[in-house]
């Protein structure tokens, strides 16, 4: 499944700070549809990411019928993201059929 968005990165306090991304809600419901046959556990979803030139590794997290792309502090230096900012994002999540 490939998916392309853009939002808004934001900061969670929760139990380990980050800086995530939010997937808008219809990238969400598309996720969702295939979520049982993705995660790996608690509902994470592994997932290949590219913002700009930068590819990266991570999983999804899921929130409240949503999922968080959490973006890695070398991906934020590189690309030259700053909290408050939109990217364009470029997901990839691989799963059995």
């Amino acid at each position: 499944m490939d998916l392309e968005f853009s939002g808004e990165v934001i900061w969670w306090r929760g139990p380990a700070p980050w800086h995530f991304v939010i997937v808008p809600d219809p990238q969400s419901a598309e996720i969702e549809a295939v979520s049982q046959m993705a995660t790996y556990g608690w509902g994470c979803i592994p997932a290949t990411c590219e913002i700009g030139d930068t590819e990266f590794t991570t999983s999804l997290f899921p929130r409240e019928g949503e999922y968080l792309v959490p973006i890695k502090a070398a991906v934020r230096k590189k690309e030259a993201i700053e909290l408050g900012d939109e990217v364009s994002m470029r997901l990839r999540i691989k799963f059995e059929s």
